[in-house]
């Protein structure tokens, strides 16, 4: 079996705590990385659940409040709303 050298780049800090971990658990960076790379060859997809952040981004806040604001009938909800596809369709043709 012949190996390859692969190149990854990582913020400092997130390194840093990366490799404290996995120093917990016994295991290097590469063992880390092989291990995942083998379990999605294996499974065929990320082999650990992907969990977002806690804290909505800004973007996400934003429309939150926006949204918020509509319900609460402070700014005006002017989402258009249609009764048939024809309709959509010119509107999203404009």
């Amino acid at each position: 079996m012949s190996l390859s050298s692969t190149t990854i780049r990582l913020d400092d800090d997130l390194r840093k705590e990366l490799d404290i971990r996995l120093k917990a658990t016994g295991l290097s960076l590469n063992a880390y990385f092989t291990l995942a790379t083998k379990q999605f060859v294996i499974q065929n997809r990320v082999p650990f659940e992907i969990v977002a952040p806690e804290v909505p981004n800004e973007t996400t806040r934003i429309a939150m409040v926006e949204a918020e604001a509509k319900e609460l009938g402070i700014i005006p909800d002017d989402t258009p709303e249609f009764t048939d596809v024809e309709e959509l369709k010119k509107y999203l043709n404009k």
